[in-house]
């Protein structure tokens, strides 16, 4: 049984590091707006992109859009999109005027495939096998073991957390700590992956885990934690924390 001296749970982010979405709603939401003439760079969606994960680490914009709005409600999504069109680089009064419309286009026209990598399920056979404790730690409302199941991923792990189960999300300090409590380790004896810098990085440093970042496309080049592109990448981070 191999395991690092060091870390003894690796804990995952789910949506966006386990679970993806095929095409992503960002690849089809600037496919649109370039269809309809908006001058969007690829700097204006790379900044676009980062305010989006900004904006689903429980920030405060949410928060507040949530209070106002319900969440999904319509005008949830068209105040979303408002902000997502500001995010790109169009001026507030077109983007207001813009929203409703590509609002309803993502919603009537974005039918996404939910997709597992193969490599995720052979690098998580690996990592039980090798002794570790697994789990997820979600910013999601409600439990998910159920989707866990149809996604063919639950056999892998020992529990799974939702931030609504104890009212508090990432980048709060909380829900690890929490999530550490159920492990049975201590915050050096765990390692915390997943796809958002400002959720998963942030929070999983703040309650002192190794943090690593899922990073695909290389959308946050310059983050001060380690990086990997693939998941393959994770038993030899193991290797060099041991």
């Amino acid at each position: 049984m191999y395991t690092s001296n060091k870390i003894k749970a690796v804990l995952f982010d789910l949506d966006g590091t386990l679970r993806h979405h095929l095409p992503s709603a960002g690849e089809v939401f600037l496919e649109h707006i370039r269809s309809l003439g908006l001058k969007i760079s690829e700097e204006d969606h790379i900044r676009a992109e980062h305010w989006v994960h900004f904006y689903f680490a429980h920030s405060f914009e949410i928060q507040a859009d949530i209070k106002t709005h319900g969440y999904d409600k319509k005008e949830f999504w068209v105040n979303f999109t408002r902000r997502q069109l500001i995010a790109s680089g169009i001026g507030p009064a077109q983007a207001a005027t813009l929203a409703p419309q590509i609002s309803a286009y993502m919603g009537e026209s974005y039918r996404p495939q939910t997709h597992v990598h193969e490599e995720a399920h052979t690098v998580l056979q690996f990592l039980k096998d090798s002794g570790y404790v697994l789990a997820t730690v979600s910013n999601r409302d409600d439990p998910y073991h159920e989707e866990m199941k149809t996604l063919k991923l639950d056999s892998y792990f020992q529990f799974f957390l939702a931030g609504g189960e104890i009212n508090s999300f990432k980048p709060d300090a909380l829900i690890f700590k929490h999530a550490l409590e159920l492990a049975g380790t201590s915050a050096q004896e765990t390692m915390y992956v997943g796809d958002n810098y400002f959720a998963d990085i942030v929070g999983s440093r703040r309650a002192g885990l190794m943090p690593v970042l899922y990073d695909p496309i290389r959308l946050f080049p310059d983050a001060d934690c380690a990086t990997i592109k693939s998941l393959a990448e994770i038993p030899i981070l193991l290797q060099s924390a041991a």
